[in-house]
């Protein structure tokens, strides 16, 4: 569903959502299914007449982060989650993490 939001030009509503899956799924399950993503921050929509077009909230990589954040939040004890998860990055994903620790947060915060 997330694919055929990226892949189109521009918002698409639900109906164009439905038509670029090419399955055999309901208008009433898509618009489910974008509601529930809707909820999850992962897509966006705006009024379209007396519909809605949708839009993919980000690329693979922001969906991944958000996912990953999201898990996070869900931690109480998050030094502990965090320190799991890095200490089973192989080497070049760890050096890689060192390296975007290291550079200047894009946001104007060191």
């Amino acid at each position: 569903m997330l694919s055929a939001l990226r892949e189109a030009d521009g918002p698409a509503t639900a109906g164009r959502v439905q038509e670029r899956l090419g399955e055999d799924l309901a208008y009433t399950t898509v618009v489910t299914i974008l509601t529930r993503l809707l909820a999850k921050g992962a897509v966006t929509r705006e009024r379209a007449g007396r519909s809605f077009a949708w839009t993919s909230a980000s690329d693979h990589a922001g969906l991944a982060a958000h996912r990953m954040r999201r898990v996070l939040d869900a931690e109480s004890d998050r030094e502990a989650v965090l320190a799991s998860f890095v200490t089973g990055l192989g080497p070049d994903d760890e050096r890689l993490l060192r390296e975007l620790l290291g550079q200047p947060r894009s946001d104007g915060e060191d």
